[in-house]
């Protein structure tokens, strides 16, 4: 599912921004960050790479207090699935020209009341996903979304509904193209499919990543 993620002021990170083509710029480094809190992305626009804070969930609203921006609670999903991106018109016209990579250091998964701290062996994260933008009278304020996959059945007893989209730097300059509007080709992403030896870490929780036990490592597909 990919309900919570971290951003570390690390190496990997920074290499991450380096393949993406931004170095020198990174993402704010965070700890559990939830859905509705706000995380940096890369988008494409006018020919350039952007690294912008956007808040996760593409559908948001103005809070009630006016004090700042929500998920927009009528919509209880706050991830796109991969088998909706190509019919429901929540998610169609973001897959065609608005894809995005969210930079991370590892997610989080849940397999009882035990956390793991999830990422591709000895690399930063590229969440694939979409973002949108909304003008709220004089501000622009961004919104992603993290696109999942069916579940994977090695991944399964981690997490048994899904598994995000995780890119790898082949995949950045087609995947963040505004221009490019065939989405046929990224059927192949969008199967259920691990890309990397993916380490599965138990950890004592999001905000104290300190081992608890042995990594798992999942072979690539």
């Amino acid at each position: 599912m990919c309900g919570r993620f971290n951003v570390s002021d690390d190496p990997l990170v920074q290499g991450l921004m380096e393949e993406l083509g931004l170095p020198g710029l990174y993402p704010r480094p965070q700890k559990n960050v939830p859905p509705g809190g706000t995380a940096d992305f890369v988008l494409e626009n006018g020919g350039k790479r952007h690294l912008v804070p956007g808040i996760w969930s593409l559908l948001i609203e103005e809070k009630p207090d006016e004090s700042g921006y929500r998920p927009n609670p009528k919509f209880s999903t706050f991830n796109a699935k991969s088998s909706r991106l190509m019919e429901s018109r929540l998610w169609k016209s973001a897959f065609r020209s608005q894809r995005c990579v969210v930079p991370v250091s590892a997610f989080h998964e849940w397999r009882g009341k035990q956390v793991y701290n999830i990422h591709p062996e000895g690399e930063a994260t590229a969440l694939g996903g979409l973002w949108r933008s909304y003008q709220f009278e004089d501000e622009l304020v961004h919104a992603f979304t993290v696109i999942t996959l069916p579940p994977h059945p090695r991944f399964e007893h981690i997490h048994p509904k899904s598994i995000p989209l995780m890119l790898r730097p082949e995949d950045f300059d087609l995947w963040l193209d505004p221009g490019f509007h065939d989405v046929d080709a990224f059927r192949g992403l969008l199967r259920s499919h691990i890309p990397a030896p993916l380490v599965c870490q138990p950890v004592c929780s999001p905000n104290n990543l300190s081992p608890v036990g042995e990594a798992e490592v999942l072979d690539p597909d």
